[in-house]
């Protein structure tokens, strides 16, 4: 269950939730579900599921088009009728984005180009999902909202989702100077049931698929590369506040937990909680994305902004949150 403060009144509003049929987008229409909004999804189901929303499906207060947000007349149709747009959308995972940059490019930023200037044209409060890829490989830690950026050459694809998504916040803080209510929230390696089973876009659900298979769990490079995990309940709550909290306005706020693990120490905390006798390997960085390849080291986020503005702080265990992962994982094989 996710819990919002008591002092945040739920009035019931119609809702566009671009990409609400994904794994963080699907958690998040199911909340404000039952805050009992009305709501409006649009997700042309590329990495989004069906499945993630079927319950939803038939209910007089849900509503779902399968088709893409560079389809400017449809996006205009629903915008103008809403009160709030959740625009998370995005083509996101570093395999993809290396695999096909341009398409990468081009729906991260068309995609939000085109919401946010329907959302300045029917004046609608958005919300702008990013992500800490903006950071990029800075070795600032932790990261804070407004810390420099680094990022490798253009060369290397592996940067470019991180462009796009900072292109992304360049339209939506530029909207926020002409007057229009925006808040971006950049998500840390958010993780809970609905992950993609394959593994997609998340490092905990191919070690789980592994682990459950007796796989060997594939860990890149040494291992000692640092990530902040945070469960889907705390991903969504943390959203939401930023949607519902008027000082939030204008601002960007880190959604994520301050505990840093190493992916090698992860690789071994699932395989024990999975109980497999999986083995842990290490793979070369190259051998799976290519010789151009770059990774940041650590990325922790400062979370200060988010807990003094919003009230927000991560609360799910990484141990408790795994557990309710892999027995979401336990129960689709």
């Amino acid at each position: 269950m996710i819990f919002i403060a008591k002092w945040v009144k739920i009035i019931a509003m119609k809702i566009l939730v671009t990409g609400g049929a994904g794994y963080i987008g699907s958690h998040l229409v199911d909340a404000l579900m039952a805050q009992g909004h009305e709501l409006y999804v649009v997700d042309n189901l590329s990495t989004g599921k069906i499945d993630n929303i079927r319950h939803h499906l038939g209910e007089e207060r849900f509503h779902f088009v399968n088709d893409s947000i560079l389809n400017e007349t449809l996006m205009e149709r629903i915008i103008e009728q809403v009160d709030f747009i959740y625009h998370l959308a995005a083509v996101v995972g570093v395999k993809y984005v290396v695999e096909d940059p341009l398409r990468a490019i081009l729906t991260n930023v068309r995609g939000t180009e085109t919401v946010l200037e329907l959302a300045f044209k029917h004046w609608k409060k958005t919300v702008i999902a990013s992500s800490s890829e903006i950071h990029g490989k800075s070795t600032e830690v932790p990261l804070s909202e407004d810390g420099d950026r680094i990022l490798g050459p253009t060369s290397v694809a592996r940067w470019s989702y991180s462009d796009a998504k900072a292109i992304d916040e360049y339209f939506a803080l530029a909207y926020s100077k002409r007057g229009l209510p925006v808040v971006i929230v950049r998500y840390f390696n958010s993780y809970g049931p609905r992950l993609d089973p394959t593994g997609y876009g998340s490092v905990i659900a191919k070690f789980i698929g592994q682990a459950l298979r007796g796989e060997p769990l594939t860990v890149y490079s040494d291992g000692k590369q640092t990530r902040c995990f945070t469960y889907i309940d705390d991903t969504v709550r943390g959203t939401i506040l930023a949607a519902t909290v008027r000082e939030a306005e204008g601002q960007v706020f880190n959604i994520g937990s301050s505990r840093e693990t190493p992916i090698l120490e992860l690789a071994q905390l699932i395989k024990n909680l999975v109980g497999s006798p999986s083995e842990i390997i290490h793979v070369p960085y190259e051998e799976a994305y290519g010789a151009d390849f770059e990774e940041t080291r650590r990325r922790v986020p400062d979370v200060s902004k988010a807990e003094r503005v919003l009230g927000f702080k991560a609360e799910v265990p990484l141990e408790e949150g795994l557990r309710r992962t892999i027995d979401w994982f336990r129960k689709l094989s």
